[in-house]
């Protein structure tokens, strides 16, 4: 535009506006879209004219390069600690306040028996820092330090979304120095640590830790990713502006300056009892709460009444931080059990001797995996530190191992027992208790528990075998995108395997009126007698009458009856093998086609397909070399369910050439380099490689086990009938599109996005959901946006819908 100052002043302005709507007031006018596209707009004008950026730029929040260090920061008003105030809790629920009776005797005592009004708000768990603002825009922001001097973090404020670079409201003061806590919020912090774990990194020890360590980075790039809060809680100084008369209305100002507060989470009580109460309802809701507080702050409302109490020592007179009882006690591990959870994830579980703790009693406590057991080192007798935080289940934080039971033994002398110089044996303590390890097999159901290269988690590898995974394996089996039983939802699915009447799949397809309507009578927590006495017979008659069906559990049973016939991939997906999702479970039926021929691919040639890799490949033979898993598809089997064949369009003899399936056999290391000339050895054939006593030790070595030389046998049968060797099994489609990788971005003319990747796929092409150079095509329709783009920044060949069906066609 002509005037570029004008237009960054008024883009800088919007975005404020638009970024307290949505963070403080929780209104916003814009939708998201409309926010990026300024800010888009704004980011150019200033990369074009860095000079003409202002001081509160929405652009700075971004973050901007590393510091060399941190300045120190004198605090003209010091930043002052609180006093405590504990109340403990009895097993009874009641709290004993004496000593907030005590803090508030003092406060009416030094104001001539005055009764004072009292604000509660929360004792936030993050890190006390300065705002300071000179003609309502943010100059600086500096931590508490020793409350006299602390460090110059500016740029890394600015870059928490809810702190405003420029004060709102028509009563902006010419200075004003803003006391408030930095946070990370539970949702925040749960979400950072889930990246820090997926990176290989070491996890967070909890929201603290982590608000700190992110205020304190030198690239303030770093603290821009990690989502901080902030809540403003006092004014330190002001010069001009609103002049508020108590604590309460200094709140209220502030949040018409544009700060955040605690909604709903503070307020003004005209006297102790009031306080109290409001504490302890506090103290029920924490758990609940967004973010971490470990107590409750009162103060005195009145200004002219907190200046003349004045100050003890470091802290306020009037002013007191109530704890909240101690979420931390110790207690002793009786024995160490675990539990499977829903997905089958394996957790060690410490029984404990009970222990007060958190306001509960506490007698269970999560070791997590068997990992941070191990880390920890907690034994069965070992005297614990346990948590209780928020609404988790309560975990073990350490081991006190000065308590842990000993035993003496006997120690051996350098070996030198009889031997006329040696001298009395000595005994030394050993731990009574060995180290924690998991069980190898489920307790529930015996089936091997697994722990996967990389994964913290071990797993039952039971699936719908293990009862304690049975219901989450049958709503993931009727879900959508599965067999897609309409009427049957996870409600219903969980009271009927809590009632007993489906074990496995083929169970859903043998339920009928009766058995829906006693589910649904149970779940009712009906009578245990029917209505008038009369006795409901097993078939669903009432007094011998016949029960009209009701129109749910028809919709129920038709919805299962519909899904008799799913799509191949469709089948194997809803199966719930671990590691297969959708587009692994299309790569199957396009490479084997058919259901039987997928339950006997050996590993090692699932292995070679793309998309598949070793570990996916060894979950998915790991599952059909289960007697019991293949039991159960043969019940669904013999119960009506016949998933459709499929043509084969991904050739496997294209993906699994000698050199790389044998390059993937278990315990036989090797590249395909060197695989490949095994193979030549072998004269390029699997008589030579199962019976040639000529190759290499190495290779005689690894087929002389049993297991090794059945698996040789077991490819060389699957290969000699593999469906891609049979030309009347294969897919006339075009073989151009064999292998290949789409991309779909826009919206097409005619075609939706699921039926141009059903096309794609049928074709044996599959579709990624991103932009690589290993893509081979990406399908642009309107509005394409940084997919597009970034196709073409890296010469990826774009076709429109029109070509897409040429291509398609090309081969027909």
């Amino acid at each position: 535009m002509d005037n570029p100052a004008l237009r960054i002043r008024e883009l800088t302005g919007l975005l404020n506006r638009y970024a307290y709507e949505y963070y403080t007031l929780d209104a916003p006018s814009v939708p998201d879209a409309e926010y990026d596209t300024l800010f888009r707009e704004l980011e150019t004008l200033e990369a074009a004219r860095p000079d003409l950026r202002l001081p509160d730029s929405p652009t700075l929040r971004v973050g901007g390069e590393p510091l060399a260090g941190f300045e120190s920061v004198r605090h003209e008003v010091p930043m002052l600690s609180l006093s405590n105030a504990f109340s403990p809790q009895h097993e009874s629920g009641t709290f004993d306040h004496a000593e907030m009776y005590t803090f508030d005797g003092r406060v009416r005592g030094s104001l001539g028996g005055r009764q004072p009004e009292y604000v509660v708000e929360p004792k936030f768990d993050g890190l006390a820092v300065s705002l300071l603002y000179r003609s309502g825009v943010l100059e600086r922001a500096a931590t508490r330090g020793d409350g006299s001097v602390g460090e110059n973090v500016t740029p890394n404020v600015k870059t928490i979304a809810n702190v405003p670079l420029r004060l709102h409201g028509d009563q902006v003061p010419e200075l004003i120095e803003v006391r408030g806590e930095v946070m990370m919020l539970k949702a925040d912090f749960a979400a950072l640590n889930h990246q820090q774990a997926a990176a290989g990194q070491k996890l967070f020890a909890n929201p603290r830790n982590a608000a700190a360590g992110s205020l304190r980075q030198l690239d303030s790039r770093i603290t821009a990713r990690r989502r901080l809060h902030f809540s403003a809680y006092a004014i330190a100084r002001r010069e001009g502006g609103f002049a508020p008369a108590t604590h309460f209305e200094e709140l209220e100002y502030l949040k018409k300056l544009g700060f955040s507060l605690p909604e709903g989470h503070y307020g003004v009580f005209p006297d102790i009892a009031g306080a109290l109460a409001f504490y302890e309802a506090m103290q029920q809701q924490r758990p609940k709460l967004p973010y971490e507080i470990d107590g409750m702050v009162v103060k005195v409302n009145s200004l002219a009444e907190q200046q003349k109490l004045g100050f003890i020592s470091r802290a306020p007179r009037w002013a007191v931080a109530h704890k909240f009882p101690a979420e931390e006690a110790l207690t002793v591990v009786e024995a160490i059990d675990v539990q499977v959870g829903r997905t089958g994830a394996v957790t060690p579980v410490a029984r404990l001797q009970p222990v007060f703790v958190g306001g509960v009693t506490v007698t269970n406590a999560t070791l997590h995996n068997e990992g941070e057991t191990q880390r920890k080192d907690v034994r069965v007798g070992d005297t614990v530190v346990v948590r209780r935080a928020g609404d988790v289940i309560p975990e073990v934080v350490r081991v006190v191992l000065e308590r842990r039971p000993m035993s003496e033994a006997a120690a051996v002398s350098d070996g030198l027992q009889g031997d006329m110089f040696a001298g009395p044996s000595e005994s030394r303590s050993e731990p009574v208790y060995p180290p924690y390890c998991l069980p190898r097999h489920c307790p529930i159901c015996g089936s091997g528990i697994e722990r996967e290269e990389d994964e913290a988690v071990a797993r039952c590898s039971g699936g719908m075998l293990c009862r304690a995974q049975r219901a989450q394996g049958l709503i993931h089996f009727a879900s959508r995108k599965a067999m897609d039983i309409e009427g049957l939802g996870q409600r219903q699915i969980e009271q009927l395997v809590a009632q007993d009447w489906v074990k496995h799949f083929a169970d859903l397809y043998r339920l009928d009126i009766p058995t829906l309507q006693q589910m649904k009578e149970n779940a009712d927590k009906s009578e245990t007698q029917p209505e008038n006495g009369g006795e409901t017979l097993s078939d669903g008659r009432k007094n011998g009458k016949k029960q009209p069906p009701v129109k749910w559990a028809e919709n129920i049973l038709a919805g299962i009856e519909a899904s008799k016939q799913p799509e191949l991939a469709r089948f194997l997906f809803a199966l719930g093998i671990r590691h297969v999702g959708e587009r692994t479970a299309k790569s199957l039926a396009q490479a084997f086609g058919t259901l039987e021929t997928v339950r006997r691919v050996p590993e090692p040639l699932l292995a070679c397909l793309p998309d598949i890799g070793t570990v996916v490949a060894h979950s998915i033979a790991r599952f059909f070399a289960q007697t019991g898993q293949q039991a159960m598809i043969d019940e669904l089997l013999a119960a009506g369910v016949s998933p459709k064949s499929q043509p084969v369009t991904l050739l496997v003899s294209q993906y699994a050439q000698p050199q790389k399936w044998l390059a993937r056999l278990s315990g036989y290391k090797t590249s395909e380099t060197r695989a490949a000339a095994l193979w030549d050895l072998a004269g390029r054939s699997m008589a030579g490689l199962i019976n040639d006593n000529a190759l290499p030790a190495q290779w005689q070595q690894w087929r002389s086990r049993p297991e090794n030389l059945a698996l040789l046998h077991s490819i060389e049968a699957f290969l000699n009938g593999m469906p891609s060797e049979n030309p009347n099994t294969v897919s006339d489609g075009p073989a151009a599109l064999a292998g290949k990788t789409f991309v779909l971005t826009g919206t097409l003319p005619t075609l939706k996005r699921d039926e141009a990747q059903a096309l794609i796929e049928a074709a044996g092409g599959k579709v990624s959901g991103s932009v690589s150079k290993k893509t081979d095509y990406v399908v642009a329709g309107e509005a394409a946006g940084s997919k597009l783009e970034k196709a073409q920044a890296l010469g990826v060949a774009v076709l429109d819908e029109a070509q897409l069906k040429a291509l398609l066609d090309s081969g027909k």
